[in-house]
């Protein structure tokens, strides 16, 4: 089909907040009160830092504030991939923190068995599906790419299977499929917003008080207490822990070392039956392409296939705006592509077509730190794959907050910070020449430019 025909009909609007199950949101913030912790950021990572900051202590008064609804960005516009990985994927993890990556896998691996034990415990329907993730090489030096680290798989005990074309076409029957790595345990599919929703709720239940629609204005402190303006009120708390990714940064120090950087996503309509045999899929894996610039894409409850990645886009000057959010560009190559990968589904139309901004890093995973004489705790920079170490975030901002020293807090990898971005007008040129030296090395077979090489040595190593 026709790219512009299919999406003819597409939403402008992110699949996952569509839907009749969005709550009504909870009040604003209005008058001024106090809280022994005041979590700032309506998304994952302030959801789960509500939530667990009552299970280690009920007695505690904790107030999230969301400046608009709870879920309403990166949280509620992602894939839906709740992975493991605290490192933003092995080879990141091994090039960054080697020594420590054997105790970064299991910590993950922990951290997503205590996610979906929470689901349980607190009974969230988000369609939680242990599936895995199917990571497939298009081109044949990819497949080089994802051997590379056989041996480590299986020295680290983790559930790794390669598969060959013929293996990686009965699970998932694409033509442009030349062998694939299945990690079968390591990844699960869910509904994000319906995720954000149920931990709400459960924050709720909890007694965290939740205040959407009242965006924090200004920090102050007092050297005892940090205040928290709102338009209509102020939260005086004891301690505070921000998880607002790109949004406003309350710190001056989050500015230079935190990019926002926009992905785009579709969504079809539902598969048939016939269409979904036609692809096979019976494992319903996630699934991620091997490129630089790669895709990623998935199967929800009701068998549409979500697709997205492709295109990570920098505005020139790191502005956030509304407009962003939908790049027709963008969707029409999506759309191509979508095609490209399954002929068989030519006939398929788009429903929903969507973008949101990522907190984006200079080492490509997640960054923590302390201000204020420690009463203040921040985590950002996820880069695209914080559903899942986002959890692991509130814990290590929890530990921060309590002068824990704990397995977590003494990891390399809390205690580094990631070099941070130079000041604009330099920033926007660098990321761009990035961005095109990336799409060049996927044009010549992998092979990286002399700036890309460099930025490899300097720890850099863009890749998306």
């Amino acid at each position: 089909m026709d790219p512009l025909k299919a999406l003819a009909d597409a939403e402008r609007k992110p699949y996952w907040l569509d839907s009749p199950a969005r709550p009504e949101p909870q009040p604003r913030l209005v008058g001024n009160t106090t809280a022994d912790l005041v979590v700032v950021g309506g998304g994952f990572s302030g959801l789960w830092t509500a939530l667990m900051a009552k299970e280690r202590d009920p007695e505690q008064d904790v107030v999230l504030l969301e400046g608009r609804r709870i879920g309403w960005a990166a949280t509620g516009r992602n894939g839906g991939f709740c992975m493991a990985t605290l490192t933003h994927g092995l080879p990141n993890g091994l090039e960054r923190w080697p020594d420590e990556i054997d105790q970064l896998e299991r910590m993950g691996v922990q951290n997503l068995d205590e996610i979906e034990q929470t689901l349980l415990r607190y009974g969230v329907d988000c369609s939680f599906e242990r599936t895995g993730e199917l990571v497939v090489a298009t081109e044949p030096w990819q497949l080089e790419a994802l051997n590379e680290h056989l041996d480590l798989i299986g020295e680290l005990g983790l559930d790794y299977q390669p598969l060959d074309q013929d293996q990686v076409r009965a699970e998932v029957n694409s033509p442009t499929y030349l062998g694939g790595l299945w990690e079968r345990s390591g990844c699960a599919m869910l509904d994000p917003a319906r995720l954000a929703w149920g931990l709400r709720e459960a924050c709720l239940r909890l007694g965290v008080r939740v205040y959407e629609r009242s965006p924090v204005r200004a920090l102050d402190d007092d050297g005892v207490t940090i205040s928290l303006r709102t338009p209509h009120g102020t939260v005086i708390g004891r301690r505070v822990a921000l998880g607002t990714g790109v949004f406003q940064p309350l710190l001056r120090r989050l500015r230079h070392l935190v990019v926002p950087v926009y992905d785009y996503a579709l969504m079809t309509e539902p598969l048939s039956d016939a269409q979904l045999d036609s692809v096979g899929w019976r494992n319903r894996q996630g699934i991620g392409d091997s490129a630089n610039q790669f895709h990623y894409y998935r199967l929800t409850d009701d068998n549409r296939v979500l697709w997205g990645g492709y295109d990570a886009v920098y505005y020139n000057g790191g502005l956030v705006k509304p407009e962003y959010d939908q790049r027709d560009e963008t969707f029409v190559k999506l759309a191509g592509h979508f095609y490209d990968t399954f002929p068989q589904l030519s006939g398929v139309r788009f429903t929903h077509r969507w973008g949101g901004v990522i907190d984006t890093c200079s080492r490509f995973s997640a960054f923590y730190g302390q201000a204020h004489g420690g009463r203040l705790a921040y985590a950002a920079g996820y880069t695209g794959m914080g559903v899942g170490a986002t959890r692991f975030g509130a814990n290590v901002m929890l530990d921060f907050l309590s002068g824990e020293r704990t397995e977590r807090t003494e990891l390399q990898m809390v205690r580094e910070t990631p070099m941070p971005f130079p000041p604009e007008p330099v920033r926007s040129g660098v990321i761009q020449f990035t961005r095109w030296s990336i799409a060049q090395a996927d044009q010549h077979q992998g092979r990286r430019n002399l700036w890309l090489r460099t930025l490899d040595r300097m720890g850099l190593g863009f890749d998306s």
